[in-house]
């Protein structure tokens, strides 16, 4: 659900670093309890939002005390990280742009691949740093919270075997997915220049000097470059190298496209000057440099050679030519090989050995221009680069760190499987807003409860049910600071409102005296979500959140204080979380802690969601992959057959606990689920009896935040 935006009163704009212009900001800070977190207080104009009317939620008004909700996760890396592209070339995630491609992996059959994604969110923040070493020399620097793919599954960088801390973490025995180690990509110089141009021309190029005879029987020497390529990549260098050598081409057309040939374009120049400085250009040198043949194995690469799944080639004819490049690639500790073929146009081949880490390892040592050879997508993750932890060890400083969010969930970071803050997604998956207030830039309506007495105090207000917890869950942390619900609450029961609050965060514990001294004037609702039941299901899907069994005893606290708490069991993850076991054992804990109502309600996966969960779901449960495909083929909603199947299977367990006894059947929300016309809220989340909502064509969810 998405209402209108509150307007916030016009005091001095400031622009801050990861967060749009803000009217009505009152200052920002960074306090020692939230680390990562900056809040922005602001003076809110209004607090009420009017739902709209065609809505089918049983609520006419929201109230939102804050902007942005810190339940999320973040996970982040120091912004010297390099992240790989989907070019093959690498960038420092810092520098990164929402809408870059890069590589990210996904379980394609038998095997995890790597493929090409987006860049969809990126920001920074400041947290302690560990360094990270693994055996092959990789080092990376990272937050504690930050995870990486092992053999053994996805690993937080710190953690506990026990207490509060628990959660599965990097040790000695663990061992990265990845390629591994690489290297930084040196930039061009002029010795480069003159290495690629020889591998280039020398390799591919028209290169003569000879002699014709005039009509009138005059002799005359014709100096000819060409250079022919159906790779305009190579093409587009080439020509931009030579005019910084001072020698001008002219382009043409070369060759058309054909059913069995590519189209090529080329570069000319027949000035007899420009053929003599070519040559002295592409002279073998005496004591070839670094430099030098970093650029001519870039350049014979781009010219002759080739690169499938696990091999790299470079083939020729020329002796001199291959013992070049045998030499250049053994001065970088490569390990090639020489294979004749016994070619009748005696074409050799030099051939790198040592799979994908030495493939990257190349290509980012001597950057090719002909990218489409530098690609890893649709390559399975296989590698024997030694990527086993050597030592995880605190810095002992906090240091700027960097995130994104992908496509997939995941990207290449230092040539290692590293996990993305899926914040954004989750808090799509949950039907909050993925804006950019959301990430670690919490808005605080420091006046909310100002503003709210007083448009509670106009004649024309008709004390209409309002809602809290709708779109932010009002009991985040940054309200164990502000102590905004107070007043909120007062407001609401003073004036005679009915108002309910639906919120995952224990910190609701606190306010419960008033709540129930409220309840005495006013009919309140209070809702509690329990998104995921099984401790390491939360620990993967929601991480960042109170655990389910916090919540439960929420609701135990809320019970025992007298008020009605209804539960959302949300949402069930077919497959995973829709085992009558499952449901029993979470529907049975519900009723004990005094629930006086659940609905249960089935994931929906609409767009932005669906690509999140769906990569999360290849990487930790690929079995189930051709399953939510087919479920979800025909959009966000589970089919009716399923709904039906679940209806079936949570009634007699509900009715099993009492939890039916108030339902008055389907229509009540107990046996209908969201996407049903018959769905509505667990009984007493909302202030008196639930209404039904009016049938509807795009039917909505809530927002279990």
């Amino acid at each position: 659900m998405r209402w209108d935006a509150q307007r916030l009163d016009l005091v001095e704009p400031e622009v801050l670093p990861g967060l749009p212009t803000v009217a009505g900001l009152l200052r920002s800070l960074q306090v020692p309890e939230f680390p990562g977190l900056t809040l922005h207080e602001v003076r809110a104009k209004s607090a009420l939002n009017k739902v709209p009317e065609n809505s089918a939620m049983p609520f006419a008004y929201t109230v939102n005390t804050f902007r942005g909700c810190s339940h999320a996760c973040v996970y982040c890396l120091s912004g010297d990280t390099s992240v790989l592209m989907a070019d093959g070339r690498t960038r420092r995630i810092a520098d990164l742009q929402v809408g870059d491609q890069i590589i990210g992996t996904e379980v394609v059959g038998s095997y995890r691949r790597y493929v090409a994604t987006e860049v969809l969110a990126h920001w920074n923040t400041r947290k302690p740093g560990y360094r990270v070493t693994l055996h092959d020399g990789t080092e990376l620097v990272t937050s504690g919270d930050h995870r990486f793919l092992t053999g053994r599954g996805w690993k937080h960088v710190t953690g506990t075997t026990a207490g509060a801390d628990r959660r599965p973490h990097l040790t000695t025995n663990d061992s990265m997915l990845g390629f591994g180690r690489t290297t930084e990509t040196p930039k061009a110089t002029d010795e480069y220049r003159r290495g690629y141009l020889t591998g280039m021309v020398r390799g591919d190029a028209n290169l003569k000097r000879y002699e014709i005879t005039n009509p009138d029987g005059r002799h005359r020497v014709v100096h000819r470059f060409r250079l022919a390529l159906a790779d305009v990549e190579a093409l587009d260098r080439s020509q931009q190298m030579l005019e910084e050598e001072g020698i001008r081409t002219d382009r043409f057309e070369f060759s058309p496209q054909t059913d069995v040939r590519q189209a090529m374009t080329a570069i000319r120049t027949q000035r007899r000057n420009d053929f003599e400085q070519i040559t002295r250009l592409v002279a073998w040198p005496d004591r070839p440099g670094e430099e030098w043949r970093r650029g001519f194995l870039a350049g014979i690469f781009d010219a002759e050679g080739s690169r499938s799944t696990h091999v790299v080639r470079i083939a020729n004819c020329d002796d001199e030519m291959l013992r070049h490049t045998q030499e250049a690639f053994a001065s970088f500790g490569f390990d090639v090989v020489r294979e004749d073929r016994r070619r009748v146009n005696g074409l050799r081949y030099i051939r790198l050995r040592g799979g994908l880490p030495e493939h990257m390892r190349f290509i980012h040592l001597v950057d090719p221009a002909v990218r489409r050879k530098c690609a890893v997508a649709g390559i399975a993750i296989k590698s024997s680069a030694d990527l086993r932890v050597a030592s995880v060890e605190p810095i002992g400083l906090e240091l700027p760190m960097y995130d994104i969010t992908t496509g997939t969930g995941d990207f290449i970071a230092n040539g290692v499987v590293s996990h993305n803050c899926f914040a954004r997604k989750t808090h799509e998956w949950l039907e909050l807003d993925s804006g950019a207030d959301f990430d670690q830039e919490i808005v605080v309506k420091t006046n909310i409860a100002e503003v709210l007495r007083r448009e509670l105090g106009r004649a024309s207000w008709k004390r209409e049910h309002v809602a809290l917890g709708t779109n932010t869950d009002p009991y985040q942390r940054a309200e164990g600071r502000y102590r905004l619900m107070p007043g909120v609450i007062e407001a609401l029961a003073r004036s005679g409102t009915p108002f309910s609050i639906l919120t995952k965060g224990t910190l609701a514990r606190r306010d419960l005296p008033l709540l129930a001294a409220a309840s005495k004037d006013v009919p309140i609702g209070m809702g509690v979500s329990l998104a995921i039941w099984d401790d390491d299901l939360h620990r993967s899907l929601e991480p960042g959140v109170p655990t389910p069994k916090a919540r439960l005893e929420l609701v135990r606290q809320i019970a025992d204080a007298g008020l009605p708490c209804g539960v959302f069991l949300a949402p069930v993850l077919p497959g995973l979380t829709d085992q009558r076991e499952h449901l029993e054992k979470a529907i049975a804990a519900v009723a004990e802690a005094g629930a006086t109502g659940v609905t249960v309600v089935p994931l929906h996966l609409r767009p932005g969601a669906r690509e999140w969960f769906t990569s999360w779901l290849a990487r930790e449960h690929p079995r189930l992959v051709s399953r939510y495909k087919s479920l979800y083929g025909r959009g966000a909603y589970l089919p009716a057959e399923y709904r039906d199947w679940l209806s079936a299977r949570v009634a007699p367990l509900l009715a099993a606990h009492g939890l039916d006894r108030h339902s008055g059947g389907a229509a009540r929300g107990i046996g209908g689920l969201p996407g049903d016309e018959s769905a509505s809220f667990p009984f007493g989340s909302l202030p008196g009896p639930a209404a039904v909502p009016a049938p509807r064509d795009e039917p909505e969810q809530l927002a279990l935040c």
